[in-house]
């Protein structure tokens, strides 16, 4: 009995000391969910990404549904708050995008391909605000990404998820082809993401 207090007591203070990681998401929307979803999946802390619709008025849409539902191509990231700030995802997200482009991303026209932050308390947005106007600032162009209350987000379909790694000859082809590297190297320079 006294070996196992003994070992309870050794087992205490690391578990004390170990905590919950700060699970949070956001949800942002940048022009091709893919590209999206392929950029932010390889940053630090950030745990999952999922491809979807929001910001629109028709329930459970579809790709096939989505013209004039008012829903964007997002993505929902879910991310470790001790491993990435939320400031850092939306560094990386305005340095990822067109943000000065009202009509949609790169070869993508249209109304769910633009761009917006979609934010579920006044901290987010006061951060979406001040990483908004550092990137006008950056830039020194009218940014037109729109700060959005965030709203029901709708997975999108099976094949859309992680459609980078499982079909990457064809979204490499699509990414070259649509000019989205491109043209973020010409807007943002060594600080594109």
């Amino acid at each position: 009995m006294f070996k196992h207090i003994i070992l309870s007591l050794a087992l205490l203070p690391a578990a004390q000391s170990a905590s919950a990681a700060d699970i949070q998401t956001t949800v942002l929307a940048g022009g091709c969910f893919w590209c999206i979803e392929s950029d932010f999946e390889k940053l630090q802390g950030v745990q999952d990404v999922v491809s979807g619709y929001t910001g629109g008025t028709t329930a459970n849409p579809t790709y096939e549904t989505l013209k004039g539902s008012g829903h964007y191509e997002a993505v929902e990231i879910t991310y470790d708050a001790d491993i990435v700030a939320y400031e850092q995802l939306l560094f990386a997200f305005f340095r990822s995008v067109d943000p000065t482009d009202a009509g949609g991303q790169f070869c993508d026209r249209g109304e769910s391909y633009r761009t917006a932050v979609f934010v579920s308390n006044p901290a987010e947005r006061a951060a979406a605000e001040a990483a908004k106007a550092a990137a006008q600032r950056d830039l020194g162009q009218r940014i037109v990404t729109s700060i959005l209350d965030a709203a029901t987000f709708y997975d999108a379909e099976d094949y859309h998820q992680d459609y980078h790694s499982k079909n990457p000859l064809r979204y490499n082809y699509y990414r070259r082809g649509c000019g989205r590297d491109a043209r973020l190297e010409k807007l943002w320079g060594a600080a594109a993401h």
